[in-house]
């Protein structure tokens, strides 16, 4: 009876620069053959400029190359289908001034479009109104409620987005995260097919 190595691929790779990719690179695998350690530095492909971003390595082609090198071996996939490699360039610290101009960019936008939504609802004249119930007289600027309603505006925004820079307040995902990541999701979908040599690519008009 032939010896069974269960294969897992990686749904997600990066990789820097031309190189080869090794099965170890884009798969776990779990057998008790000797064999284990040969079979995670088999090469698979090599990355050429040709590829430019990405490279989709379907399993098909991976466990038809092992069933020609170990016809000894059964090989069973569990998990994805196909691994996306991602070849990604050498990242370069990020220029303070580059970061600095961003941050102020994204500053003033944030700013014009809190006080543009403030201005069409009228929030000074709600507020006016809130203190003359309140209290039965008339203020131009009840600063008592307008000062505490900027410090929770600002709180409830880190609290939505579930962030301190990278400090997380707790386990469970912002909105924003799961926007990104459903986003993630369709992306590689798309890609997995339109990428895939193996399928039948139809181009978009």
């Amino acid at each position: 009876m032939s010896e069974i190595v269960y294969l897992r691929m990686k749904k997600n790779v990066e990789l820097t620069g031309l190189q080869t990719v090794q099965l170890r690179h884009i798969a776990l695998l779990s057998t008790i053959s000797n064999h284990k350690h040969d079979l995670e530095k088999i090469t698979l492909y090599r990355i050429s400029k040709e590829d430019r971003n990405i490279v989709i390595i379907d399993s098909f082609l991976v466990i038809d190359h092992l069933n020609r090198l170990y016809p000894d071996l059964e090989f069973q996939l569990l998990g994805p289908n196909q691994t996306i490699i991602r070849i990604t360039k050498q990242k370069k610290a990020p220029s303070i001034i580059i970061v600095s101009f961003v941050w102020l960019l994204l500053f003033i936008g944030t700013a014009m479009t809190i006080m543009n939504f403030h201005y069409d609802v009228s929030m000074q004249e709600v507020q006016q109104k809130l203190h003359y119930l309140l209290t039965g007289e008339y203020d131009e600027y009840p600063l008592w409620i307008q000062i505490p309603y900027s410090f929770g505006l600002g709180i409830g925004m880190l609290l939505f987005f579930n962030h301190w820079f990278k400090k997380r307040f707790n386990e469970e995902p912002s909105p924003l995260e799961v926007e990104i990541f459903n986003y993630q999701q369709d992306l590689d979908q798309y890609v997995s097919y339109y990428e895939n040599k193996l399928n039948d690519n139809k181009p978009i008009h």
